[in-house]
């Protein structure tokens, strides 16, 4: 099989490149097969070429971005049905199962943020916040002049970027480049981003690495990928595969899945597997998301004193129980080392060694659990990768669409030599997926030959990845620059996420109102948040099981830490 990129065999018609997003999505999997054939079992290939590719695209891709990000997180989708159809299969009985993948829920996912609603509300609404909880502990999100601490800002070289990133401490960064906390008379988006970039601009992008290094804040130097590529780091990563699953120890015997019935009338496939998800922010919840999709007992757990934001609980807490433990008081760790014992799965999206320094990491969990009869699985996501000089380095999805090339690569598709951050967290949704992968290799690897297993992934292999697969045709890119809103293709490198992905929304809703659709979407009323929460529909569909979420969404610590008393809402039954 050729591992070069594939390039999208299209059709002329009337003179004008035609364009198929199924057969991009085929390209793009036969990409995916190449780069991480050794992470998948061999068996679950032919598993993954019959599944069926569901569109009514019949026109252009539909962001405003020269990446192919709905035919990508679609070819991860297809790996993820294959792994779940194996289980399936290990579980209930081989069966010639009916699979597909839809790409306008695929592509609905990647605006996820964006278009779940609580009592209608989205997360631009101000509505919002009143029935959130408030978990942004250090009012990083409070008002807009701490918001932009996380931004991309020229530097004092004309022509070099730096993303500074206020993570969830927004002080720390404000303070090191010689700005206020808190500044309640900044209140207009100009006059904010001038203000911070004039401060910026002091400092050239080696002194804005030192700074961050310091001060242990998260912040890149936005490379072009061609520089990405030359860089130690990038050299080591494009050695690896977008995720690795490794055997930590083979002394467990085989863990068959249980017989635990479904709630549904369909049997789900990971009925009765039990996760601990530690994450927060997206792409670690949405790799618990992806199991709690086919039925995993998905129990996350943060502390009450770290930051999280808010509205994305909202989404990416669905399917789950949220409950709060402070790892580092004894009381607490007792009952997180009981709920071990119980655990198939952990899932770790904090930063490296963050929770081995607690006792927590793979193997010291294993060794925790090792005389309960059976192994576990651990996964763990990152934004730099596992391995590598940058590996242990704090980052967002920001931080690694800028180092990694992906910010001047949409830069340059709108027409600017300087880079631009692209709209929506999509690169968090994709390495979710990966991490969702990982899990289910594991489980399936465990139940067959026994054993414990740790996998890895990160937000810059989900970039390369999507850098490998090339970007659209210059005809391609040319009708979706004519095609999209005028105003989003104003946006310069220093206008903000929120800036970056509401006008980018606004476009999408003329051109492609169906990704706005109620088809699309399946509202239940949440307990946890006191309101009828809207979200997407599960993307993937497997034969003879129900791919679903058993409970609507709740706010981080709703929950008490346990494996009892777990409800079932009938309203999401009707998924």
């Amino acid at each position: 099989m050729n591992c070069e990129a594939s390039q999208e065999r299209e059709s002329i018609v009337n003179g004008q490149e035609k364009y198929s997003m199924e057969a991009s999505v085929r390209d793009a999997l036969r990409t995916l097969q190449c780069a991480s054939r050794s992470q998948v079992p061999e068996e679950i290939w032919p598993l993954v070429d019959k599944i069926a590719i569901r569109t009514v695209n019949h026109g252009n891709p539909y962001f405003p971005c020269p990446f192919k990000e709905t035919e990508t997180l679609a070819a991860l989708k297809a790996v993820e049905a294959g792994l779940a159809a194996g289980i399936a299969n290990l579980r209930y009985g081989q069966d010639a199962r009916a699979m597909s993948v839809d790409l306008e829920r695929v592509s609905c996912s990647l605006i996820s943020a964006y278009v779940t609603t609580v009592n209608g509300f989205t997360k631009a609404d101000p509505c919002a916040k009143s029935f959130i909880k408030d978990t942004d502990l250090l009012q990083a999100q409070s008002i807009l002049y701490r918001r932009l601490s996380a931004n991309l800002y020229e530097t004092k070289r004309s022509g070099e970027y730096f993303h500074i990133h206020g993570s969830l401490d927004a002080s720390k960064v404000l303070n090191s480049i010689g700005l206020e906390s808190h500044r309640p008379d900044m209140t207009e988006y100009k006059q904010c981003i001038d203000l911070i970039e004039e401060h910026v601009t002091q400092y050239t992008v080696e002194e804005l690495e030192k700074m961050n290094a310091k001060i242990n804040q998260a912040g890149v130097t936005a490379l072009k990928w061609e520089d990405f590529k030359t860089t130690k780091h990038g050299q080591v990563l494009l050695r690896e595969p977008p995720w690795r699953v490794e055997e930590i120890e083979k002394s467990s015997p085989p863990a068959p899945f249980s017989s635990n019935k479904s709630a549904s009338s369909k049997p789900q496939i990971l009925a009765g597997v039990k996760v601990i998800e530690m994450c927060r922010i997206i792409a670690g919840p949405f790799m618990g998301r992806g199991l709690a999709e086919y039925g995993a007992d998905v129990l996350k757990i943060t502390s009450p004193n770290l930051s999280d934001v808010p509205f994305f609980q909202v989404d990416g807490n669905v399917g789950k129980h949220a409950a709060e433990l402070d790892l580092r008081k004894p009381d607490d760790r007792q009952i997180f080392e009981r709920l071990l014992q119980d655990a198939d799965v952990i899932l770790d999206g904090y930063r490296p060694g963050s929770l081995e320094r607690l006792g927590y990491g793979p193997r010291q969990i294993m060794e925790l659990t090792k005389d309960r009869g059976r192994g576990i699985v651990y996964v763990s996501e990152n934004c730099f990768g596992h391995v590598g000089e940058w590996h242990d380095r704090p980052g967002w999805q920001q931080i690694a669409d800028c180092v990694t090339g992906i910010a001047w690569l949409q830069g340059q598709f709108m027409g600017l030599e300087e880079p631009v951050v692209p709209p929506f967290p999509m690169s968090d949704y994709g390495t979710g997926c990966m991490g969702t992968v990982a899990a289910l290799t594991g489980l399936y690897k465990r139940a067959k030959y026994g054993g414990s297993y740790h996998g890895t992934t990160s937000l810059c292999q989900f970039d390369i990845l999507l850098l490998r697969l090339g970007t659209y045709s210059p005809e391609i890119q040319q009708r979706l620059r004519d095609s999209h809103n005028p105003d989003f293709f104003e946006l310069r490198h220093n206008d903000s996420v929120d800036e970056v992905g509401k006008r980018a929304l606004r476009s999408l809703e003329k051109l492609h109102p169906l990704l706005f659709s109620d088809e699309l979407m399946h509202e239940a009323y949440s307990r946890g948040f006191k309101a009828p929460v809207k979200t997407i529909k599960p993307a993937v569909e497997i034969g003879g099981t129900w791919n679903g979420f058993l409970r609507s969404s709740r706010p981080n610590g709703f929950d008490p830490p346990s494996w009892d008393g777990w409800e079932v809402d009938e309203d999401m039954l009707m998924m």
